[in-house]
């Protein structure tokens, strides 16, 4: 505001309409691929194939969306992807936050050395440890059943430990040393006093968790073989091997279905998800 104050209204109005129009932009980006997506479930083979490129459907084609809940039990695969989802929230969220905690309000010798430790594996991609977690979850009896997608979430995620230690940080310490004075126990300071305030936090935890747990194909590719406990990641392919691998419309109404909960969920927590991204600073 200081810096525009000197400047004409007309720049300063200008600037604006600048703004408004690359954020506009950048928004279509991100849209357009979402409408096309939805207009290619609502179209007929002939019409996906037209050239040019009909974008807008003559009349909705739902048969596409009844054509995915004949093929497939689209259900199952749902109540599957909501449960190994919501599982792994509850589970990064809980762990990620204790470990945060216990590196941003509890002094202890080599602490910031064991948390850079802990970040420095989030070099590690997931291909070097897939094959010695497979085998160590088959010696377990867990192929073929949820707990290699779920249980791995309760021992936190480094960069979930790194923005909750970012946000711990922000909270006073004379907050917690007041606690301790009158005698509270840590898990009662980190229940009471923390987590109250660590809600827009863990509200972008908990998105980016879900987001990333139900769009996972390659784990439960790995470790599922029967179908009855397929999510829908998985089942997309086991929908477009059965009777629809050239079928755009039916593929694109499967994979719409796919993402609509994911939008859902992200428009109804919008306003936590872009306050916790503002208050998770970057102070250590």
């Amino acid at each position: 505001m200081a810096r525009s104050a000197g400047l004409p209204a007309g720049l300063v109005t200008l600037g604006r309409t600048g703004r408004h129009v690359v954020l506009a932009l950048v928004g279509l980006a991100f849209v357009v691929p979402v409408l096309a997506l939805v207009s290619t479930s609502l179209k007929t083979q002939e019409q996906n194939l037209r050239v040019p490129p009909m974008w807008i459907p003559v009349s909705p084609h739902f048969a596409n969306y009844a054509a995915a809940f004949q093929t497939v039990p689209v259900w199952t695969f749902f109540r599957n992807s909501l449960f190994v989802a919501a599982v792994s929230v509850v589970g990064v969220a809980v762990s990620s936050a204790l470990v945060a905690y216990g590196f941003s309000h509890i002094r202890w010798r080599g602490r910031n050395v064991v948390f850079v430790l802990v970040i420095s594996t989030m070099l590690l991609p997931y291909e070097v440890t897939m094959i010695s977690q497979y085998i160590m979850f088959a010696n377990l009896g867990w192929v073929n059943t949820f707990l290699p997608l779920t249980v791995p979430s309760f021992f936190g995620v480094p960069f979930y430990i790194f923005m909750l230690r970012q946000f711990f940080l922000r909270i006073p310490v004379e907050m917690t040393e007041a606690a301790r004075i009158d005698g509270a126990s840590e898990l009662r300071i980190f229940a009471s006093i923390v987590l109250p305030l660590a809600i827009p936090a863990l509200s972008v935890v908990g998105l980016l968790q879900f987001v990333a747990s139900w769009n996972d194909f390659l784990g439960p590719l790995i470790y599922l073989n029967d179908p009855n406990l397929y999510t829908l990641s998985l089942g997309m392919h086991y929908f477009r091997t059965s009777l629809y691998q050239t079928e755009l419309g039916p593929q694109a109404a499967y994979a719409f279905m796919i993402a609509l909960p994911v939008i859902v969920v992200f428009f109804l927590a919008q306003r936590r998800f872009i306050q916790g991204i503002a208050l998770t600073g970057l102070k250590g």
